[in-house]
């Protein structure tokens, strides 16, 4: 009844992701700088869009792993599954192998360090995902068993004379 679902080896990723992303960013931010004169006006535009909308997109992510993974709520952990990939990892990727970005090797190293942490969490959260569904769902059904043995329905037969039902036949008009 007390098993934990929760999932090591994704709070062991987590924990990591915290502490790279800020390294991650930091880098990224200054080779955008280093890098933002050679650049064309629409991937300047994309660039910094992509770098506002990775780190908001992060920080929710971040949270809602911990809450999700910790405290084994549903809800927030499918929300951190969710972010993760249909947002971030495509964002990531598109970093990765646009070669119109101007990519840097430091740069494509971070990113190939963030894109196995988005896989890896990936693939953790569903399947812990899966088990925590799958533990509600049991705990769901036999508290609904249990609910049932605490209040038996009285059987048709038991019926006092009484209570028993009237035929359709003697029904008037």
């Amino acid at each position: 009844d007390n098993e934990i679902v929760s999932s090591l080896p994704l709070q062991v990723s987590l924990y990591f992701n915290v502490y790279f992303f800020p390294f991650w960013w930091l880098s990224t931010v200054v080779i955008l700088y280093l890098k933002y004169p050679d650049l064309s006006d629409y991937y300047k535009f994309i660039l910094v869009t992509i770098m506002i909308l990775a780190s908001l997109i992060e920080v929710i992510r971040l949270y809602l792993g911990y809450m999700g993974n910790l405290q084994e709520k549903v809800p927030e952990l499918a929300g951190f599954w969710l972010l993760s990939l249909l947002l971030q990892l495509p964002i990531i990727l598109f970093l990765l192998f646009n070669e119109g970005l101007k990519i840097q090797p430091l740069e494509r190293a971070l990113h190939v360090v963030f894109a196995f942490f988005l896989a890896f969490q990936v693939i953790t959260a569903f399947v812990t995902l899966k088990r925590m569904v799958n533990k509600l769902a049991t705990h769901f059904h036999l508290k609904e068993f249990h609910c049932l043995e605490e209040q038996p329905v009285p059987s048709f037969y038991s019926l006092g004379r009484e209570e028993r039902p009237v035929p359709m036949a003697s029904r008037g008009p």
